[in-house]
C-alpha cells in the first residue's frame, strides 16, 4: 500500500513563494513518477508539474512554467514543487499523485496516476 502525504500547504500573499513536499512510507517512492494537480474551486483538477523517476524528464503546466520548479534528491527522498511569483488564480487544493507503471515519463495527464495524496490547500491571497 502506497500513501501519499503532501505537507507545505496554506496561505500566501501574491508574489510570494510557497514549497510543497509529497513524501511516501514506501520503500519504492524513487522508482516513481510523481505528478501535481490542482483543483480550484468550482473547477475540474488540472495538471500542474510532474517530474520522472530519476529526474531526467519534467513537465509543467502553461501556468506556472518560469516560476516553479519540481525536484526531487534521491531514492525514496520527498519530492519538492517550489512555486514563486503566486497570483491569486493558483488557489486550490494541490494533489501529489505518484505512478509506478511508465515511471520514466513525466506524465500529464491524473488517468496516468494510480496513487493519490489526501491533497493540501493553497490560498493565494490579492
Amino acid at each position: 500500500q502506497v500513501q501519499l502525504v503532501e505537507p507545505g500547504g496554506g496561505l500566501v500573499q501574491a508574489g510570494g513563494s510557497l514549497r510543497l513536499s509529497c513524501a511516501s512510507s514506501g520503500r519504492l517512492f524513487g522508482t516513481f513518477a510523481v505528478g501535481w494537480f490542482r483543483q480550484a474551486p468550482g473547477k475540474e483538477r488540472e495538471f500542474v508539474a510532474a517530474i520522472n523517476y530519476d529526474s531526467t524528464s519534467s513537465r509543467y503546466s502553461d501556468s506556472i512554467e518560469g516560476r516553479s520548479t519540481i525536484s526531487r534528491d534521491a531514492a525514496d527522498n520527498p519530492v519538492f514543487l517550489q512555486m514563486s511569483s503566486l497570483k491569486p488564480e493558483a488557489t486550490g487544493v494541490y494533489y501529489c499523485a505518484a505512478m509506478d507503471g511508465r515511471s520514466w515519463v513525466a506524465g500529464t495527464s491524473q488517468h496516468e496516476y494510480n496513487y493519490w495524496g489526501q491533497g493540501t490547500q493553497v490560498t493565494v491571497s490579492s
